[in-house]
């Protein structure tokens, strides 16, 4: 991934989309926002205690720095609903937001796909030929139920995805360093144990990996950011690091012209 800075905000965006003009994409990190206290400062998460003020103009920013003519939220709860955008839908410098999806695919240019993060992962696709994109909410339980497998079935349903072709890209989120799971028995299925290591932690970046080859999608393809958010969390909010914290975005969409 590379490190850019724009209108005084930084995001990173993945060597492999780069590659694509048409596309726009960035993971924007905790830097350079409205917010104060816990939720300092590029927060677009609502709901979690933080200013409703410095949230719009935290949303505002990364519409402004990707030139986005809308922000498409979505009302994440961990499952496996995908939303699909068939056409233009919402005016230019609004919002709109879905209930209960954590995936969504468009084909719309102008409009940006925005997925909230803060440990969990943010899995980018991008299909060159049908010019369609699509930006995935995967949890641990969104990750044991294959969300990221299912949107690649609906882009293929619905836009004519040819699997090989996709370009994909998994974002900054729990790495297999931080993602102990002590009651895993109970929570993680057998199926995944095999990605446990010897302290209970599970190398999830490597669970979409395998899940989106699965699917078709070339391992040439994919790039994985290799960022821990706990680790990290001067960059990035992180749940597990501090449970009152808030969300950093990833987005992606096409352009407007």
């Amino acid at each position: 991934m590379r490190f850019r800075q724009k209108n005084n905000l930084t995001y990173l965006t993945y060597k492999n989309l780069d590659h694509f003009p048409e596309v726009v994409h960035g993971i924007f990190t905790r830097l350079e926002g409205w917010s104060r206290g816990a939720f300092a400062s590029l927060n677009i998460g609502k709901n979690g205690g933080d200013s409703d003020f410095a949230v719009h103009q935290n949303r505002n920013a990364i519409a402004e720095c990707l030139n986005a003519k809308a922000l498409y939220f979505l009302s994440q709860v961990h499952g496996t609903d995908i939303t699909v955008i068939e056409e233009t839908t919402v005016q230019n410098g609004s919002t709109a937001c879905f209930p209960e999806s954590d995936g969504v695919i468009s084909k719309s240019p102008g409009n940006m796909l925005v997925i909230q993060v803060a440990d969990c992962q943010s899995v980018m696709l991008f299909d060159p030929v049908n010019r369609a994109v699509a930006n995935i909410h995967s949890g641990w339980r969104g990750s044991i139920n294959n969300i990221v497998g299912k949107c690649v079935d609906t882009m293929k349903t619905r836009f004519g995805s040819a699997p090989e072709s996709l370009i994909a890209g998994i974002g900054p989120s729990l790495g297999p360093c931080c993602a102990e799971f002590v009651h895993y028995e109970s929570e993680i299925p057998e199926s995944f144990w095999k990605y446990r290591d010897s302290q209970n932690r599970f190398n999830f970046w490597q669970a979409s990996h395998d899940q989106l080859k699965d699917r078709g999608v070339l391992p040439a393809n994919i790039e994985t950011s290799n960022i821990c958010t706990k680790c990290n969390p001067h960059l990035f909010f992180s749940y597990r690091h501090a449970k009152t914290t808030g969300r950093f975005a990833s987005v992606i969409g096409l352009s407007a012209g």
